[in-house]
């Protein structure tokens, strides 16, 4: 008689175990000859030698399992250890699974970009209206460089324009006031990681979440960063932010040029960043549409509206996002087939 440990480093016990510890049940019903005690995520294994290593076998591949697709069922668990393939449904453009197993697929065209462009460049832009997904897949590219072990950590950032990066005033701690303006960022995440996971990344530092004036003298190694609503930063901030990247990193900058909250005099760094980059070499960029819209069917007619609304105003003078051939240049290539 031995006895081995096991710890579950890569799931969420919760999702492992099964509603009422019903997996957990049917896997002491496979061993019979073992005596297993799981608490948290440490199972303690008592019995024959044989019979604990080929438990300790099948309890990492079903682990395995568990950790790509973010599910576990009866089924597959006996699949596993009665020594079967699980049945596993190909998904084109898939991207990583989700909560409960859910597939998250890049489903359009320049959600496709995206995902290309990611994989041949270091850098990489992606504009657009809201609800084109921008930020979900570039989040979930990032999740899937985690678990792949590609990476050390992510790193999410926002500008909290709305404060003018001035949250002193605000009541409450830091984590307060900071809170709202990348609630974003957690709801995306929270669609891609387990809790107790998600969590234990963001108390470790592996999954890191900051305002964007939190970056100044970082150098970001062995990451993926993504820096949301790019076009609410200044000339000078999304030039600090750029040169953060640091060795075996790679950056995803998103924003729209057409909500920028940003004094009317001031430049929008996202889009004076496109102009002075253009051409270089290792840096992507992907112009989502209105067809990539991918919330409500509400959303798209709503943008359609308020762009018809837009072009009947009259030009203001001293535009706020450079020149005005600049800026025409862009909304022109996004509107492209």
């Amino acid at each position: 008689m031995i006895e081995r440990i096991y710890i579950l480093e890569s799931v969420d016990p919760v999702i492992f175990y099964g509603v009422n510890n019903v997996n957990m049940q049917l896997i002491k019903t496979l061993f019979p000859k073992l005596r297993i005690v799981a608490r948290g995520n440490v199972m303690k294994v008592i019995g024959d030698e044989d019979e604990s290593e080929l438990f300790l076998k099948k309890i990492r591949e079903v682990e395995k399992y568990c950790e790509e697709f973010n599910s576990l069922s009866e089924d597959v668990i006996l699949d596993i250890i009665k020594g079967k393939a699980p049945v596993i449904t190909k998904q084109e453009n898939l991207i990583i699974h989700g909560m409960n197993g859910k597939p998250i697929v890049a489903r359009t065209e320049n959600q496709q970009r995206l995902v290309k462009a990611f994989e041949e460049n270091d850098l990489v832009f992606a504009t657009g209206p809201a609800g084109t997904g921008k930020t979900f897949i570039a989040i979930a590219l990032a999740v899937k460089a985690l678990k792949n072990k590609e990476i050390r950590k992510i790193i999410l950032s926002r500008p909290a324009v709305e404060a003018g990066e001035k949250l002193g005033f605000l009541p409450g701690e830091m984590k307060d006031k900071l809170d709202p303006y990348l609630q974003p960022l957690y709801d995306a995440l929270q669609d891609m990681v387990p809790g107790a996971k998600l969590k234990e990344y963001m108390e470790n530092n592996v999954i890191q979440i900051a305002p964007l004036a939190f970056m100044r003298g970082r150098t970001l190694n062995d990451a993926v960063i993504i820096l949301d609503e790019a076009q609410n930063t200044t000339t000078h901030q999304i030039k600090m932010f750029l040169t953060r990247l640091g060795m075996n990193a790679k950056m995803i900058i998103t924003g729209d040029v057409t909500q920028i909250d940003l004094p009317p005099t001031a430049t929008s760094g996202l889009v004076q960043a496109m102009q002075i980059l253009k051409g270089v070499k290792g840096i992507g960029k992907v112009e989502f549409e209105k067809k990539d819209i991918v919330r409500h069917k509400l959303v798209q007619r709503i943008v359609e509206a308020y762009d018809k609304f837009d072009s009947r105003q009259p030009r203001k003078s001293g535009s706020r996002t450079a020149p005005a051939d600049t800026t025409n240049n862009i909304n022109n290539s996004q509107d492209a087939p």
